[in-house]
Order: C-alpha cells, then sequence, then structure tokens
C-alpha cells in the first residue's frame, strides 16, 4: 500500500500563475502599498488563488495571518500592532461578527492594511451587526473568477509539478478538454491521478487518466 506523503506547494510571487482571470487581483496585490484604501477584500472560487495571494502580500508587507478562530479569541490591537493584517475565509460559519468589527476599527486607529478572502460578497455572509457590514461596504473589492483553458493548462501542470511529476503535454491537453472548469476540479483530478498512479503503480498516460476522470465522475473514487 502506498503511503500517503504530504507534497509541498510552492506558494512564492514567481510561482502564481497570471491569466486573464487574476490578473486584477495579483496587480493590486503588487501596487501595495498604493492601494485605494486601507483594506482590501479579495473573493472568489475555492481554489482560485486567494490563499496564494495572501501569502505573497502577508511576505511582502510582513502581516499576520489570522484564522477565524484566532480572530474570535485575541485583543484586537495587538492583532493590527504590525500594521498589516490578512484575514482568511473571513464568510465561514465560525465567524463572529463583533470580533471582525473590532478588528477593522483597531485597524483603522493603528492606520494598519487589512486583507480579507472570502468565496463571496458580504452580502451574502449573513452578517448580523449593521456597524459591521457599513464598514466591509469600506473595503476596495477584487474578484478572482474561475480560469481559462490556458490557466487551467499552466495550473495542471504546476499541480503535478508540485508532486514532483510531469505528465506528457498531450495528457494535460486531454484533462482540460475533459475537466470541470474550476480550479478546485484541478486540485480533485490532479490529487485523484497521482493517489491512484501509486496504488496501481500506473505510470500517467491518457488511457489510465480516462479510466480515473471516469471512476471520478461515477463517484466511485
Amino acid at each position: 500500500m502506498p503511503l500517503s506523503l504530504p507534497h509541498e506547494t510552492a506558494m512564492g510571487r514567481e510561482d502564481f500563475l497570471r491569466g486573464p482571470s487574476n490578473a486584477a487581483a495579483l496587480d493590486m496585490i503588487d501596487l501595495w502599498p498604493d492601494w485605494p484604501s486601507f483594506w482590501l477584500l479579495l473573493a472568489g472560487p475555492v481554489g482560485a488563488g486567494k490563499s496564494h495571494l495572501a501569502s505573497i502580500w502577508a511576505e511582502r508587507s510582513n502581516a499576520r495571518v489570522l484564522s477565524l478562530n484566532e480572530l474570535n479569541h485575541s485583543d484586537p490591537t495587538r492583532l493590527v500592532t504590525d500594521g498589516a493584517v490578512v484575514l482568511e475565509d473571513a464568510d465561514g460559519l465560525e465567524r463572529d461578527d463583533t470580533a471582525l468589527f473590532h478588528l477593522l476599527n483597531a485597524a483603522r486607529e493603528a492606520r494598519a492594511y487589512v486583507l480579507i478572502t472570502a468565496r463571496s460578497w458580504p452580502d451574502g455572509w449573513g452578517v448580523t451587526l449593521p456597524d459591521l457590514m457599513s464598514r466591509l461596504r469600506l473595503t476596495t473589492p477584487l474578484e478572482i473568477f474561475e480560469p481559462d483553458d490556458e490557466l487551467l493548462r499552466s495550473v495542471l501542470v504546476k499541480l503535478f509539478a508540485d508532486r514532483q511529476l510531469a505528465p506528457d503535454p498531450s495528457v494535460i491537453e486531454y484533462i482540460v478538454l475533459r475537466m470541470e472548469r474550476s480550479i478546485a476540479a484541478a486540485l480533485r483530478v490532479v490529487d485523484a491521478i497521482d493517489r491512484e498512479a501509486l496504488a496501481r503503480r500506473r505510470t500517467i498516460t491518457r488511457p489510465f487518466v480516462a479510466a480515473v476522470m471516469k471512476e471520478l465522475d461515477e463517484g466511485t473514487l
């Protein structure tokens, strides 16, 4: 039985794959500190690259990266002492609206930069605190969209490379033409192909990939 070994995902600025769906977001991250405002809200689907962009900006700005759990149980004035904060997945169910409201107030007082990531815009979060919604409307909105075919090809190559794999270009093209048009789907497909190739001791060929993708579609993997 193959071991399920972790793989390291390259998360540097040079590893981010630019395309029409994410160019505006990448340009804004590169523009810092000359942002239109101190607060930026980055929205987009699962796997679109929000965390990668947040990681790039956090390294550049020396930002503190927060989970919702850490936000909910921390003194907001201490969270902004470094002058920059990343809050990931702010639309999560565990969000405490009051804690987020106090974080933004503390950031405003300290003139600290804040980058918030989410899958959707605040109107769909179920915010129960009107004052928080008014603060969120002050953020600069930025969206990442689903990728085009060219970006999907590049993403697949990168995901395989993260696993020390280099399938033939014809295999990449086969996957692109048949997969769901999303980064999340690319992650699922590559993970399944890698896992099954190890389990079955198979090389990654078009027939093998076709079989794995069929099983994914049928829900048998």
